[in-house]
């Protein structure tokens, strides 16, 4: 809550100003003082003499160095004092430079050097007063209550500082702890993008260089089955800038200063329509079943199934040599295990095999641990190459439609 004190602008101001600036007027005021009795001589009968004022400014001169060296000011202070009223010409009225002195003490010196000081100039008031043969008693009170009180204004403007010292403090480690969260989520959300990226482009790039490859085998002998390879690529090339433009949307600046939004992500009612796609595209005999009752999946889970096995298919056409892959749900109460098998070439395969040095495996098992669940890859009991996911799913709710 902002401070609406008036004097909250004074106060800023002198917090930074040169602080010999600052205590020089400090020990101005505090000479003015005790030069009150020389400038209106009149006004009393205490005996007046130079050495009396020298022993008077003596009190207030150290003051100008009172934060840069606070006990030896008090030091120069707190022998100035009781010199000047045992000298006795004139005595102190007030001790201007000590109340100062206490309270620099008190805000800014080391705990043994507050305790030491405050103890010495109660006692030392109290001696002196008791040496006075007109002293009277409520002196005592009025002298040793000032003394207190100019500790207990220190005291508190050192817990001030160092409360908003933890304030500041804190608000650092906040201040770093969102900056590191930030950069957290930006790089989660950078590596999403890329496998996303990954598995759009190697998927489509894939279906493209296998229909490229038989269109020019077949564009004479069998013009019809090329135009379809090629309708194909199109296709595919369509359909991966299509979810490019999805993706890469969420990077733009004018979209980030709408708001943050998560666009539409493939999910388990699009596997159909991929298993289909990859057949038809790719002459690979490719099939999908599904076996249990169909439960709910968080939006992120959703997504990680559908390019688990959009990965799988994209592995099983660029390495195999497959003649047939078959996509296998198999629903569970707390779980569902995805499947993915083909009769090609199995774990020997290059690349992105077990052990090879392409990252869709890695994807596969990243995704899977991302969402709770895990993956495991290799070859299939009959021969061929197998990736088995289990996801978890949510316990109870409406079953999950698959178009």
């Amino acid at each position: 809550m902002p401070d609406r004190s008036p004097l909250a602008p004074v106060v800023a101001r002198l917090r930074t100003t040169n602080p010999y600036a600052v205590d020089a007027v400090v020990a101005a005021l505090a000479l003015f003082a005790v030069s009150l009795q020389w400038l209106f001589p009149d006004e009393g009968d205490d005996p007046l003499s130079w050495r009396g004022w020298l022993l008077g400014a003596a009190t207030a001169v150290p003051l100008v160095w009172r934060r840069a060296a606070p006990f030896a000011t008090a030091c120069a202070v707190s022998v100035a004092t009781p010199a000047q009223a045992v000298y006795h010409a004139p005595p102190p009225d007030l001790m201007y430079g000590g109340f100062v002195v206490l309270y620099t003490l008190a805000a800014l010196a080391r705990p043994w050097q507050r305790r030491v000081m405050l103890a010495g100039w109660l006692l030392g008031v109290a001696t002196t007063i008791s040496h006075r043969e007109d002293a009277e008693p409520f002196e005592y009170a009025f002298q040793l209550l000032s003394i207190v009180c100019a500790y207990a204004f220190g005291s508190l403007s050192r817990s001030r500082r160092a409360y908003t010292a933890e304030l500041e403090d804190r608000a650092r480690r906040l201040e770093r702890e969102r900056a590191a969260d930030t950069a957290r989520a930006t790089a989660r959300e950078r590596a999403r993008i890329a496998r996303d990226m990954h598995d759009i482009l190697a998927h489509a790039v894939s279906l493209m260089v296998v229909q490229a490859e038989a269109g020019p085998v077949v564009v004479r002998s069998d013009p019809a089955r090329a135009e379809a390879a090629f309708d194909a690529i199109a296709t595919a090339g369509r359909d991966a800038m299509t979810q490019l433009r999805r993706i890469l949307g969420v990077l733009k600046e004018e979209e980030r200063e709408a708001g943050p939004r998560r666009l539409p992500q493939p999910g388990l009612a699009a596997l159909p329509g991929l298993v289909r796609l990859v057949g038809e595209s790719t002459g690979l005999r490719a099939e999908l079943k599904v076996s249990g009752e169909p439960c709910p999946l968080p939006p992120d889970t959703e997504v990680a199934a559908y390019r688990i096995v959009q990965e799988a298919l994209t592995n099983t056409v660029k390495h195999a040599y497959a003649s047939c892959a078959a996509v296998a749900l198999d629903w569970a109460e707390d779980a569902v295990t995805l499947t993915v098998t083909d009769d090609g070439r199995g774990p020997s395969a290059p690349g992105d095999g077990p052990g090879g040095g392409g990252h869709g495996l890695i994807g596969i098992r990243e995704r899977a641990a991302a969402c709770g669940g895990e993956a495991v890859t290799g070859g299939g009991p009959d021969g061929g190459f197998r990736v088995v996911a289990r996801l978890p799913v949510v316990a109870a709710g409406r079953p999950a439609a698959l178009g």
